[in-house]
């Protein structure tokens, strides 16, 4: 270990050992986030912080006031209806029209306590409709956290990391697996977490085709909805539409969430859109587990009532009148996130000056989006190996390990909580770790 490291190596050292974790590099984001915590309170060096995926931006006051409003008009003394508020229902299904062009009736757009409960919940509906379908599919690269959730639940899942299965060559790929017979789902974020990568049209086509051949519900993650900046999504009820698995198919779940595109993390709400179709299609194999076969009542009486009870009363007014700024056109959502984009562009060349790689570079053959996160790596060094390296250079990250890629020598790096004032220390600092680890 060479010594004159821009954190001091030896505190470095002491936290990693205290933290228990075997291999720091497998840590989960909230394990390395609570490491990086401690070696900033021992060391008082502020690290350049890429390890967890929440938003750098202030929260729109449309929806804070919003909100207060609805507490001092007493909401709080009041137990939300678990299929949520009429005037957020009606937003959601505008938002779908006007940005996805889908047509979704209102009672089949439903609040969840954000996307991580909404992929909750699809995943004990739609993965117990059919008991011979036991077993949900990711394609991966995918957000760690919903494998997390499925072995909570004890279910099954496969998963395959599709950089290498791109075009034409998913087709074959997916068919692998759906011919066996035991798929009830597929699930994928698009764009993607952590690759960034962005299904085309063709490549949904696909799927949407094979969700219908072996009935397998699609449940299409939009986190990032509208971020791949190199098409203006934002626009209400113009083309381009945000490119989704539901123009071509009927079994879609959607996931639209309010933590990224509308900096509202922290209220924690996001939205489950269902198809018309899908929603009210009866499965007699959900009565193993819920009072009724329908679908969408199983998710939100089954489901969401066992889950929470509901949403957060004021959140969803605040999330209402979010969407309506958007739907109505007096709010551009797109426009400020954008900042992500701009600092992923600049951060990217700062690593790669200094010996770095970026891992997922191509969607096929278009240079990918500058986004949320982008991905990196070193060489001789593994994914899980460069995390703890890179501690003692003040700079934090996950393995790409831990979210079903392939690529096991890469990082995931988000760009949110960077802020532009560390740009001199990123590049002091990723200058040392080259000059420390020349490239051979």
């Amino acid at each position: 270990m060479i010594q004159e490291t821009p954190i001091n190596s030896e505190i470095v050292r002491r936290k990693i050992q205290e933290s228990n974790l075997p291999v720091v590099g497998k840590g989960s984001i909230r394990e390395i986030v609570r490491l990086v915590n401690n070696i900033e309170d021992a060391t008082g060096k502020r690290f350049v912080r890429m390890e967890m995926g929440v938003p750098g931006l202030n929260p729109p006051t449309i929806g804070t006031e919003a909100e207060i409003a609805a507490l001092r008009a007493g909401v709080a003394s009041k137990y939300p209806m678990i299929e949520g508020v009429d005037i957020l229902k009606t937003e959601i299904s505008r938002f779908a029209k006007l940005f996805l062009n889908l047509e979704v009736e209102e009672k089949h757009c439903v609040p969840s306590v954000g996307s991580m409960q909404g992929a909750f919940a699809a995943f004990l509906v739609a993965s117990r409709r059919d008991v011979n379908k036991d077993t949900t599919l990711f394609i991966d690269p995918g957000f760690p956290v919903q494998k997390q959730q499925m072995k909570v639940l004890g279910l099954k899942y496969e998963t395959f990391d599709v950089y290498n299965y791109r075009g034409d060559k998913l087709r074959a790929k997916l068919e692998t697996y759906l011919s066996k017979g035991n798929i009830s789902t597929i699930i994928y974020s698009n764009p993607n977490n952590p690759s960034w990568i962005c299904f085309n049209e063709e490549e949904l086509m696909i799927i949407a085709d094979l969700a219908d051949k072996y009935d397998v519900v699609i449940i299409e993650d939009l986190a990032y909805f509208a971020m791949d900046f190199r098409k203006d999504y934002s626009r209400p009820g113009v083309e381009p539409y945000q490119p989704s698995v539901a123009h071509y198919t009927k079994n879609y779940m959607l996931l639209i969430s309010s933590s990224k595109a509308f900096s509202y993390a922290g209220q924690r709400i996001g939205a489950m859109v269902i198809s018309d179709e899908l929603a009210e299609r009866r499965f007699p194999d959900l009565k193993r587990f819920f009072s009724s076969d329908q679908f969408v009542y199983a998710m939100i009486y089954g489901a969401l009532y066992s889950l929470s009870s509901g949403v957060a009363h004021s959140v969803q007014y605040g999330f209402a009148a979010m969407l309506k700024a958007v739907n109505d056109g007096v709010y551009n959502f797109v426009e400020e996130v954008k900042i992500y984009g701009h600092k992923a562009e600049i951060m990217k060349k700062m690593f790669t000056e200094n010996g770095f790689v970026i891992v997922y570079d191509k969607d096929e053959n278009v240079p990918l989006a500058d986004g949320f996160y982008f991905t990196i790596a070193y060489p001789g060094f593994t994914g899980v190996a460069l995390i703890e390296e890179l501690l003692y250079y003040g700079v934090s990250a996950i393995s790409l390990d831990i979210t079903g890629s392939e690529r096991t020598e890469g990082l995931r790096a988000c760009v949110s909580q960077v802020d532009e004032s560390q740009f001199a220390d990123l590049q002091f600092r990723l200058q040392k770790f080259n000059e420390h680890h020349p490239v051979k």
